[in-house]
């Protein structure tokens, strides 16, 4: 066998550049008591919380692969519920920033996530079409709601009734009971899609925005109703009384269950329409959390805000415009009109003011703080936050901006990078400025405007920058400064490449002209100051055929290489500018490549997806590689090897080996098309700039690589995602109409059934030795010792049974259902008997009767027609009885003992209040005296 190369593995090291993704909502967070200073960004797959007053990251709620696709926070503020692309969701602790409850369920990203008041359940809806009800106490999946065709866009809770209203882009918004777990009612009047929705006056209105500048507005009416058996026609007679209207057409009518006795009635009737400046699809929709504000964006750069009146507020305007009908009826001695007044919908709603934000809105929240002002975070496409404050105690209210967080990234994808010689200092360039950071800190230290920059180098020294723009132009950058000391028109179309020579006394451009030009450093007298500065002295010119997309030096300076638009790379001597190599072969223009640090291979990539490896002595090609699923867009070589990194449109990095022909790694983490790379010059680093808006740095570390290894973890990783989407297991005698389980299958719960599956055979086996051993000993007449299994010394010399108690607690409380459904029927007698053993004992009765039923339902045939098992259920139903009234008695007694403390402390509350506002009654009192005394003693 031969010796196996080892190679040393590229590890994520920092994610950096990005202020928020533009891809999830914006959300105020409470964090160290102060609410409307924090807020939360989706930041690629982790998620951001921002300190809005001082400009600085606070903490960061770090997530695995999938990028973050929905953000809500809890009602009491102490969590925040993450949607991920994958479908998952994590709730995270805002006090630690770890993730303390994560939910499997959905199989495409999530879309819209909510809490009720309570903040003891949470809704998901997806991109899949289904919504989820989760128990967020518990830990668990609730129910899954099927009904809607397309994706889900809001999904809201009703705090009085157990209702849901989900809305999505099917047109449709349905109201589901969550008592009977499916939709009673469907709202059709959309012509469009429903992108968003809100509750306001206290849920007795919905107000839906569609694809048009209309805001529709319902009323609601929910009404108690028992059903009279000899009077079936009555709710018949009473929906035939609604009004149809082209909006309001046979479903907007009162509906009744028939399941129950006694069931909520709701009325939905369409009341009118708010019209938006905005002639745009609605993108969000929301409210503050009191209900007292509305506002709402489209696809441009405009926030509009409504006030919402309250009903103290309605009656007061109601009675102005009374008093004003009835002076004008006197006038004309006309009757009294008590009934023609009412406010319309515009007076109850009305408009407050519109917000422009500095470039597209993506999403907003708004908050209400104590002073009276209105807050508003817009999270903008440009990579930027913005936080405004309205003043609603002005006579004409005016959005102000407060804060605006900028400096962590660019507004615009980053399109070139650059090393410093010291790998130190990383320089980034987009279409609006370039910026230079601090390798170790990740800190912005310079932030310079430039035109549109295609390519970059920084100038030996490290003291200036140059960069090639779209324009043609060439920017020469001072850093210690931060100004721009030239600019030259270097070419008459983009400058695609630069290349600093090897003995670094100028550098090659190449660009969309058709020519490759050679410059020299030179240093010349600056008119403002004494001393000599910088410039670039152009000195030859080298015409070609084909646009010039990128030009690179062989480290001994005699020969270079040009790429151009027909396909080709075509190799030239330097000095005499002689054609030495034509390398022809790609399908596609190649758009980067790099030759090796001994200068005798050259790497390709194209846009045709391939990476070829050329010899540069014949031009001959050693090997072709098909390196991504789409545009290869940037190669380049390990300082001092012939290990080379790819970036390419597939959202991937990849090192390769070109003496072997090996692909070695893949660095997974950017979530769009990647533009560029930059090796440091020792080889450590790397860095790579993103199309999500991103710079990823990664690190080399000490640790092996081994190809076969590798291999073989793709390979399992493989085998993980197809689990994931085979199809989900069907529970026997279970319809599927609406309503489904919560959860789905995953990796975990196969493993976790598996854990269970390991547990029940180890018991089953230490049952039989022991069994053997008994009967050893009563035939020896004497004790003989007992060898203990290893792992039940490991659990610290625990029966078999107690070890299966302690895997089965372990199960995610999410993933419980999904793992026993997985489990197959040979191993649930044993299951039975030892969760009887368990409950008589008294231990973990919820966890276990939970369990319990769930068996039950699903294996009910089998376990009914097992003669075996009729005793074993017998005394299931007898201690199972039992042990839960202790269980109900004790948190019946424990609820009682609350509610008693509870009236104590506010009794408390109540007598101190009094006591407290009396003494500033007899304060004020004294003062008021004593001021009394002053001014007679003046008088």
């Amino acid at each position: 066998m031969g010796l196996t190369r080892q190679y040393l593995r590229y590890e994520p090291a920092a994610l950096f550049g990005l202020v928020a993704s533009a891809r999830a909502g914006v959300a105020f967070v409470a964090l160290r008591g102060e609410r409307g200073r924090y807020v939360a960004v989706p930041a690629c797959e982790h998620v951001f919380v921002w300190d809005t007053r001082k400009g600085e990251k606070v903490l960061i709620l770090k997530g695995l692969k999938q990028q973050v696709s929905c953000l809500c926070p809890s009602p009491d503020g102490l969590h925040l519920a993450v949607g991920y692309e994958d479908g998952a969701i994590c709730v995270f602790n805002l006090l630690s920033g770890e993730s303390v409850i994560t939910f499997n369920g959905h199989r495409a990203a999530v879309t819209a996530l909510q809490y009720d008041h309570l903040g003891g359940r949470l809704v998901s809806g997806s991109k899949d079409t289904e919504v989820i009800v989760w128990d967020v106490i518990n830990e668990s999946g609730l129910y899954r709601l099927r009904g809607h065709k397309d994706v889900i866009t809001q999904v809201l809770f009703l705090k009085e009734k157990n209702l849901l209203v989900t809305c999505s882009k099917d047109t449709l918004v349905k109201w589901w009971d969550l008592d009977t777990q499916h939709c009673f009612k469907t709202l059709v009047g959309h012509r469009a899609e429903v992108w968003g929705m809100a509750l306001l006056s206290q849920e007795k209105r919905l107000i839906t925005g569609s694809a048009d500048s209309e805001l529709r507005v319902w009323d609601l009416t929910y009404v108690q109703e028992v059903k009279d058996p000899d009077e079936p026609e009555s709710k018949k007679s009473k929906a035939s009384s609604l009004p149809a209207t082209e909006e309001n057409t046979e479903e907007d009518e009162t509906l009744e269950l028939d399941e129950h006795p006694e069931e909520r009635i709701v009325k939905c009737s369409k009341v009118g329409s708010i019209m938006r400046e905005g002639r745009d699809r609605v993108v969000t929709l929301g409210t503050d959390r009191m209900g007292k504000f509305l506002a709402c964006h489209g696809t441009d750069a405009i926030l509009e805000v409504f006030s919402v009146l309250s009903e103290e507020e309605i009656q007061k305007k109601l009675e102005k415009k009374m008093k004003k009908a009835r002076k004008k009826a006197k006038q004309n001695s006309e009757e009294e009109p008590e009934r023609s007044v009412e406010l319309s919908l515009q007076e109850e709603i009305q408009r407050v003011t519109s917000v422009k934000a500095s470039s597209k809105i993506k999403s907003f929240d708004l908050i209400l703080s104590p002073k009276g002002e209105l807050k508003m975070v817009l999270l903008l496409q440009n990579n930027v936050i913005e936080l405004y404050n309205l003043d609603l105690s002005a006579q004409v209210p005016q959005a102000v901006r407060v804060s605006r967080i900028t400096i962590g990234g660019h507004r615009s994808d980053v399109r070139t990078l650059a090393f410093s010689s010291d790998n130190i200092a990383i320089l980034s360039a987009a279409a609006e400025s370039v910026k230079i950071w601090n390798r170790s800190t990740l800190q912005c230290i310079r932030t310079m405007e430039c035109e549109y920059a295609l390519c970059s180098l920084f100038v030996p020294g490290d003291r200036q920058v140059i960069l090639g723009t779209k324009t043609g132009k060439l920017q020469l950058y001072d850093l210690a400064s931060g100004s721009l000391i030239e600019t030259l028109d270097a070419h008459d179309g983009a400058v695609w490449s630069i290349a600093l020579s090897p003995d670094q006394h100028g550098f090659v451009t190449g660009g969309a002209d058709k020519c490759v030009k050679f410059w020299e450093f030179e240093l010349v007298k600056d008119e403002s100051s004494v001393q000599k500065r910088l410039s670039m002295k152009h000195v030859r010119v080298l015409q070609l055929d084909e646009d010039v997309l990128c030009v690179r030096y062989s480290p001994n300076q005699k020969l270079l290489a040009v790429s151009l638009l027909d396909c080709t790379v075509k190799v030239f001597y330097v000095d005499t500018l002689k054609f030495f190599l034509s390398l022809y072969g790609h399908k596609l223009p190649v758009l980067c490549m790099d030759i090796c640090y001994d200068g005798t291979l050259i790497a390709t990539g194209s846009a045709d997806r391939n990476v070829k490896i050329w010899g540069l002595d014949f031009g001959d090609c050693h090997r072709s590689l098909f390196a991504h699923d789409d545009s290869v867009m940037y190669l380049q070589f390990v300082p001092k090897s012939h290990l080379f990194f790819t970036a390419g449109k597939d959202n991937k990095i990849k090192q390769w080996d070109a003496d072997k022909f090996e692909h070695i790694q893949t660095l997974e983490g950017h979530h769009q098309e990647v533009w560029c790379l930059a090796l440091s010059p020792n080889g450590d680093y790397v860095v790579s700039a993103s199309h999500d808006k991103s710079l990823r740095l990664w690190e080399r570390t000490r640790e092996p690589l081994i190809l076969e290894e590798e291999r073989e973890m793709q390979r399992e990783a493989e085998y993980e995602e197809s689990v994931a989407k085979e199809e989900q297991p069907v529970v026997a005698g279970e319809r599927q109409g609406e309503t489904g389980l919560a959860g789905k299958k995953t990796i975990e719960t196969i493993k976790a059934a598996e854990r269970i599956m390991e547990a029940i055979e180890l018991y089953r086996e230490e049952t039989a030795k022991l069994k053997e051993h008994n009967a050893i000993c009563k035939a020896a007449g004497k004790e003989v010792p007992f060898p203990v299994n290893p792992i039940l010394r490991a659990y610290g010399n625990i029966t078999p049974s107690a070890y299966v108690l302690e895997v089965f607690k372990k199960v995610k409380s999410s993933e419980l259902e999904e793992s026993l459904l997985v489990l197959p029927f040979s191993y649930v007698p044993d299951l039975l008997r030892l969760f009887n053993e368990y409950i008589q004992q008294g231990s973990d009765v919820e966890l276990l009767c939970r369990a319990l039923l769930f068996l039950l339902k699903i294996h009910f045939g089998q376990i009914t027609s097992n003669q075996m098992l009729v005793t074993v259920i017998e005394n299931l139903k007898k201690t199972t009885i039992s042990r839960v009234s202790e269980a109900r008695d004790v948190l019946g007694f424990n609820m009682a003992g609350l509610q008693f403390l509870k009236r104590e402390i506010e009794a408390k509350e109540e007598v101190t209040f009094f006591a407290d506002a009396t003494e500033r009654f007899e304060e004020k009192k004294r003062k008021r005296k004593k001021k009394e005394k002053m001014v007679l003693a003046m008088l």
